[in-house]
């Protein structure tokens, strides 16, 4: 009992710095994204303000999961946890995509460190990661390991393993998107077919898995509670999807129109 409570004391002041962390962070990230627009609105033509706009809301989402009430509430709530895992693994870097961070960072940089920065997004580590089947498999892989085993019990014991969950959640959820929907700069360009092959069978295992939670719930969550977070899980992850769905179907349908097609079949040079 006494070890306990001292790993829950532990918990909460660790929590504490990391929520002024969070905090500070995103505030630095929103800064840094703005100046940059705007200096690479004065070296060339203006950045787009709605991509700022998306920045700003994807760190703010990104930050309320960590920081406020939803932080908060999520200790003790499962369904409040579960707006959480939606904000920070599928709304958040969607946003934040379709801000093109990396593109704008390849405007302002110098030529010297844009190029350094080209070839770490087209390295073979960026190729396996940014892959749809890699990302899709840490994406859903790692909320499948989470949710079915006592992972979701010790993230709320141990500090460190609640900072490396929500981070892999994070990450794992950004490569997701940017490797389905291409805003940025990529490593490799993957054919819009096998794009939304992988989709169809990533969106099939997130339902699968909010089934499985609504019929076993997670140790120590009430089975209303369950219930309630596999609904969330199930019907909010859906209307994600449908946003991601119609950014695919759209650059499909770009790529592919007639005049398109014409263009890349004239001779270069």
């Amino acid at each position: 009992m006494h070890d306990h409570y001292h790993q829950h004391e532990a918990m909460m002041s660790g929590m504490a710095v990391f929520e002024a962390f969070i905090l500070v962070l995103a505030a630095t990230v929103a800064i840094l994204y703005v100046c940059a627009a705007v200096r690479s609105g004065r070296r060339s033509k203006p950045w787009p303000p709605y991509r700022i706009v998306f920045w700003l809301l994807g760190a703010a989402c990104a930050a309320a999961v960590f920081a406020g009430p939803l932080a908060e509430r999520a200790h003790s709530d499962f369904t409040a946890h579960m707006l959480g895992h939606l904000l920070l693994g599928m709304l958040a870097p969607l946003l934040l995509a379709l801000a093109a961070p990396m593109r704008l960072l390849l405007r302002t940089l110098n030529v010297r460190h844009a190029r350094k920065l080209s070839h770490l997004l087209k390295s073979r580590v960026a190729r396996f990661y940014s892959h749809p089947l890699t990302a899709s498999t840490l994406n859903i892989g790692g909320l499948a390991v989470l949710y079915t085993t006592p992972l979701f019990t010790w993230m709320h014991e141990y500090f460190w393993l609640y900072v490396l969950v929500h981070v892999h959640v994070f990450a794992a959820g950004y490569l997701f998107t940017i490797s389905l929907i291409y805003i940025d700069p990529v490593a490799h360009r993957v054919p819009f077919k096998k794009r939304a092959i992988v989709l169809i069978l990533a969106l099939g295992g997130h339902k699968v898995l909010s089934k499985w939670i609504y019929a076993h719930p997670p140790a120590g969550v009430a089975r209303a509670e369950a219930e309630s977070g596999a609904m969330l899980m199930y019907y909010g992850g859906d209307v994600i999807d449908a946003a991601l769905i119609a950014l695919l179907c759209w650059q499909w349908y770009r790529a592919a129109r007639p005049g398109r097609a014409e263009l890349a079949a004239l001779p270069k040079g």
